[in-house]
């Protein structure tokens, strides 16, 4: 009689809880089930042995290498194993020699539950399945083509290691592993995604960083259910602290070097598979204006130039706004030259300079937009090109005054000065609510929403550390590395702020 294969609605609404039958024929019909309509899914039935038992190979074409597929495996199993003719052995027998020593890859892991075989399958992997035998061989063969490890665009260094993160998550963590070869460095691995099953990767010193945090940040990752994670920022999203603050609450980068340092002072890093971006968590507002190349300068050149940085912010932030304010509130705080000037340009302007600015602003934002948005060739030639075609035409139009258009121009050189594009998005946004505030109550309006953003700030953290430490609460030992940066042999201690376990950095040779 022959054997009742499962009814397919069963076999697609349970796979995950089956596992493996003796029959070979039922395995292959719920793969076939399984997989059904799936064109770039490799069915090869095979024999093994001078006994001819049965056994089937399933891969995915285009993410295994089937060159090791041939050599590591088909050959040795078809041909090799014909050298156990003279032996009596069982098909549970002969899959533990093919195992143990006919499978010349690297990897092989041994599996019976339907579900996990599937997502190793789906994940690159090949899956050798024997008649008689209710386990199959996980055999690793992934061998897709990916990005070559590049220079980064969007993190450029004058002096730095230029190598930056690719989309393949083991080549990420290959680089953040040759750089710590310490024991004590973790990679964690965990599956997120209801149909991407998406690898995310935690990595961090476990005699450095807080317990509390690397449990925090498993906590939180474990709780996102979402259909699929395409990119580092969805899981963002999910994990930040205040989802509606506009402000970042958890650093990203695509510089290996730069993700070494946070995890070498007790951060934990988070890769996802098929995101050059990765996660650092926690994260404080001074660490969005500290660039990595201020650490391989000499440190009274760093400090010259993040004081300049400093001040770029406050321009990129402020600047529109306190011209506003003067123009229209309080012209007796311009010296009288100046003002004489400013009020020549603006004579035949027919808008209040709120709406003057908010025009340019808008504008400028639009051509920035453009020109990230166009292919290279063409984008920077439209963001420069446009920028002084609509100033120009303007001022001679007589919409706005040659003044504003200063203004506007120096806001926005200062925003590219901001090392993170996140942040400086934020205060882009921020801007246009300062220049309302300044259009209507004048410098009152100005520093209202001022001590607003600041408040707001001062309440946001980030996995338990509070934003804006080390200048609030004040440590004093931290804050020499804020505004400027103390050399490296003054760096004894590793920053409080983030952990208390092991803050020793180095030893004190200076004596």
């Amino acid at each position: 009689m022959p054997h009742k294969l499962p009814d397919p609605q069963y076999v697609k609404e349970n796979y995950q809880y089956m596992t493996l039958s003796k029959k070979l024929e039922e395995n292959i019909y719920i793969f076939q089930v399984l997989l059904k309509g799936n064109n770039d899914i490799v069915f090869r039935q095979i024999s093994i042995g001078d006994k001819k038992v049965k056994a089937f190979l399933v891969y995915v074409d285009g993410m295994v290498d089937k060159l090791l597929i041939t050599r590591n495996i088909l050959e040795p199993i078809m041909i090799e194993t014909r050298k156990l003719n003279k032996i009596i052995y069982t098909n549970d027998q002969l899959f533990n020699y093919i195992n143990e020593y006919f499978i010349t890859t690297s990897e092989v892991n041994v599996k019976d539950k339907i579900g996990d075989i599937i997502d190793d399958l789906l994940s690159g992997e090949t899956i050798l399945l024997i008649d008689g035998v209710e386990k199959a061989l996980i055999i690793s063969t992934k061998g897709w083509e990916g990005r070559n490890i590049a220079e980064s665009t969007t993190e450029s260094y004058v002096r730095g290691p230029k190598e930056s993160f690719v989309e393949t998550l083991r080549i990420n963590t290959s680089m953040l592993r040759r750089r710590i070869k310490h024991p004590d460095f973790v990679i964690e691995n965990i599956k997120i995604g209801k149909y991407s099953k998406t690898d995310v990767s935690i990595a961090y010193v476990k005699s450095i960083a807080d317990d509390t945090v690397v449990q925090e940040v498993k906590k939180r990752l474990k709780k996102v259910q979402i259909d699929g994670v395409i990119d580092s920022g969805y899981l963002e999203e999910f994990i930040e602290d205040n989802p509606f603050s506009p402000f970042p609450q958890i650093a990203h980068s695509e510089k290996p070097d730069k993700v070494t340092a946070e995890i070498l002072e007790g951060k934990v890093a988070i890769l996802v598979d098929g995101s050059p971006f990765v996660l650092i968590v926690p994260a404080v507002f001074v660490q969005f204006f500290q660039a990595a190349e201020d650490y391989y300068e000499r440190y009274f050149l760093s400090s010259a130039l993040r004081i300049l940085r400093i001040a770029a912010m406050f321009i990129a932030l402020l600047f529109p706004s306190i011209y506003i304010a003067e123009t229209t509130f309080h012209q007796e705080m311009i010296p009288t030259q100046l003002a004489i000037s400013i009020a020549a340009q603006r004579e035949g302007v027919p808008f209040p300079a709120l709406l003057e600015a908010l025009f340019m602003e808008i504008t400028f934002e639009i051509l920035r937009e453009a020109g990230i948005r166009l292919p290279m060739q063409v984008g920077q030639a439209v963001s420069i090109v446009g920028g002084l075609v609509v100033g120009q035409a303007a001022v001679q139009a007589g919409l706005v005054s040659p003044a504003m258009v200063i203004v506007v121009a120096m806001t926005g050189i200062a925003s590219f000065s901001i090392p993170a594009y996140n942040v400086a998005i934020t205060f882009r946004l921020l801007r246009f609510i300062i220049m309302i505030a300044a259009g209507t109550l004048g410098f009152f309006g100005i520093i209202m929403v001022v001590m607003m953003i600041l408040a707001h700030m001062a309440s946001l953290e980030s996995f338990g550390v509070p934003y804006l430490s080390p200048l609030t609460p004040s440590r004093t030992q931290e804050l020499s590395d804020v505004l400027i940066r103390i050399p490296w042999w003054a760096k004894i201690l590793r920053p409080r702020t983030v952990q208390r376990k092991n803050i020793m950095r180095q030893e004190d040779t200076r004596g």
